[in-house]
């Protein structure tokens, strides 16, 4: 992507921090990133994709002023494109402020008095995983803000579909190096942050993700401090000189409210739990069925836990001591991960504990990263799969649900890691009765595990392995663990693409 990027890398963890050590690093990416800004061309030579992606020559040295939100916002112009970090602290006063630019932008509009230097249109938004009203994708702003998340939430999903909004498919680790290269623009940057510490410094609290990126590239930084937000560690922390505008917004952190496992997740969570040894590595997300799988690893011993995100289920392993993090390699002892979402509890966990990074996606989600830990299981899920083992994660056909997010990126580290583990783990049939093991995927769905990556396979019906089986393999195994009612179909679909010669498999 980059060019021919010769270099020598060494990774160490000093600080808390992750170092990437390159043969006169901090020069050549400072020389590429001058280049970049003058549309010049870069002569230096580099190899690895990380040093860059990495790499964050913040500024700390602005002079930041303490203003309203209506006052930061007026720094936005017309062509923008903004950056905001979601999750639980998505910065709703920055972003109201923006959409009284639009109302009045629009109002002029409509009256024939448009002023170009002071109303604003062709504003772009890109951010992670938001919740509850977003003000700002309402359709009465269609020409004024166009919201591009690189994941969708339920509350923009109608809107992307509709084309109110669109959606950028990107893995969660590329996400700081696309900012930086200028793939996905950023001008303006929001960013909810907690208040300062003894030592001047604010923390980004529970969502770092691609802030770091976005923060390099942008024109303007705008941070939002809010007292309820944790002082989080890692890469999290950044000097007040980092910001060009510091506003002040005291409000609740978003909690989604708790899920807790069915019958047929609760199964679902024992099988996955059966797999998982001892001293092993964690990744897993939020919801009933996640929060059914940590339930079950209770009596696990020496876990740990290096993950995209972190919720309630984990965060119980590390304080029960099931979690200790002693096996790993990268940050022993630590809980790392990019995103935190949950109940008070974990917000009021993680505050000012040395004991949980917060870093930047460009590491969390790392394969190479990843899979230095040993034993290292990634737990995901699927909207459907096909026999032949591709997973679908993102849309229910054409119709987009969620996003790639690092799926992949922990599938790939636990091919890297020494006894790692993927596995893939849903229910057998959607609500609607409808089976998620599927001769071929629904049109227009979107592949985020490719068939070669999937491995462990888990219903309430079983659990299957599909590292190094044939397509004929692996769709007996699939229909193994398919529901009963549905197996019939699903081998009859199997005869009609394999020949006879599939009646005679043994697996």
């Amino acid at each position: 992507m980059i060019g021919n990027i010769f270099a020598k890398v060494s990774q160490t963890a000093r600080n808390d921090k992750f170092i990437v050590q390159v043969s006169n690093t901090k020069r050549v990416v400072e020389e590429y990133l001058q280049c970049k800004r003058e549309k010049s061309t870069f002569t230096g030579n580099f190899t690895n994709h990380m040093a860059i992606n990495y790499y964050t020559p913040v500024n700390s040295r602005k002079a930041h002023r303490e203003v309203t939100a209506d006052e930061a916002v007026a720094a936005v112009r017309s062509h923008d494109h903004i950056h905001f970090n979601g999750g639980a602290q998505m910065p709703v006063a920055l972003l109201d402020a923006l959409c009284r630019r639009a109302d009045e932008s629009l109002e002029h509009k409509a009256q024939g008095q448009f002023d170009p230097r002071n109303d604003i249109e062709d504003i772009h938004l890109h951010h992670s995983v938001t919740f509850g009203r977003v003000h700002y994708a309402d359709p009465k702003y269609e020409d004024i803000i166009f919201d591009q998340p690189t994941f969708v939430g339920g509350n923009v999903r109608e809107l992307v579909n509709t084309g109110y909004a669109d959606y950028i498919p990107v893995h969660l680790h590329d996400v700081p190096l696309l900012y930086r290269l200028g793939n996905i623009p950023c001008h303006v940057s929001f960013l909810s942050v907690s208040l300062p510490d003894e030592h001047g410094c604010v923390s980004l609290g529970t969502d770092v993700e691609g802030s770091l990126g976005a923060l390099d590239a942008s024109r303007v930084v705008i941070g939002l401090m809010n007292r309820y937000i944790p002082h989080t560690y890692g890469d999290a922390r950044l000097p007040l000189g980092s910001f060009d505008f510091l506003v002040r917004d005291d409000r609740p952190l978003f909690e989604p409210e708790s899920e807790w496992p069915d019958e047929v997740e609760n199964t679902i969570g024992q099988l996955c739990a059966d797999i998982i040894e001892d001293g092993s590595c964690l990744q897993a997300g939020i919801g009933s069925l996640p929060n059914a799988v940590v339930a079950h690893l209770k009596d696990h011993k020496d876990l740990g836990i290096h993950t995209e995100m972190c919720s309630d289920g984990l965060l119980e392993l590390f304080r029960l001591g099931v979690a200790t993090g002693i096996h790993k390699k990268t940050d022993p002892g630590k809980v790392v991960a990019t995103l935190m979402l949950g109940s008070s509890r974990v917000f009021d966990y993680v505050d000012q504990n040395p004991d949980f990074l917060m870093m930047d996606s460009a590491y969390t989600n790392n394969s190479s990263v990843i899979g230095r830990n040993p034993k290292m299981v990634a737990i995901n899920t699927a909207i459907q799969i096909d026999l032949t083992g591709q997973v679908c994660a993102d849309s229910v056909g054409q119709r987009i649900i969620s996003g790639t997010g690092g799926q992949l990126d922990f599938v790939k580290g636990t091919e890297i890691s020494k006894g790692g583990k993927s596995i893939m783990a849903f229910a057998s049939r959607t609500k609607k009765g409808q089976s998620k093991i599927v001769p071929i995927l629904d049109p227009g769905a979107g592949v985020v595990t490719p068939r070669p990556d999937a491995h462990w396979v888990v219903s309430e019906y079983g659990a299957v392995d599909l590292s190094g089986k044939s397509l004929q393999e692996r769709a007996k195994l699939l229909i193994s663990i398919a529901h009963p009612d549905d197996r019939e179909t699903l081998d009859r679909a199997a005869f009609e693409r394999f020949g006879p010669h599939f009646k005679s498999i043994i697996i």
